[in-house]
């Protein structure tokens, strides 16, 4: 179990309640399926990350165009850093990655996990 910021708790369920679009089409239209748990808007540390896979201490992150400025750039190095330094994986996709490349990416997130798209649950 990872320490966490109890006081981000209303924010992270703001978060949850409000996900992005892009968000919403990775979580609804695959991470749910894994067959592995996924946490969505998770606390970790002092931070908040879109999606937490505990099994294999992975954060997946959907980056917006704000993420694409040199101080955001320079912040997520930072964060990917300290995640590092305490075991943890960062993977990260843009929008637009969501959105013109979906099926790349989900591939992608399948194989770092050794997973196949035959592993998938299916969910209604």
């Amino acid at each position: 179990m990872h320490e966490y910021n109890k006081g981000l708790l209303a924010n992270s369920q703001e978060l949850r309640k409000n996900m992005t679009r892009e968000e919403k089409h990775i979580w609804y239209d695959f991470l749910r399926l894994l067959p592995v748990e996924v946490k969505r808007q998770k606390i970790l540390y002092t931070f908040i990350v879109d999606f937490y896979v505990p099994r294999y201490k992975t954060i997946i992150e959907i980056d917006g165009r704000q993420h694409e400025t040199k101080e955001m750039l320079a912040e997520d190095g930072e964060r990917d850093k300290f995640f590092s330094e305490n075991g943890i994986t960062v993977l990260r996709y843009k929008n637009r990655d969501i959105n013109q490349r979906f099926e790349v990416v989900c591939n992608d997130i399948l194989n770092r996990f050794g997973l196949s798209a035959d592993d998938l649950r299916e969910r209604r």
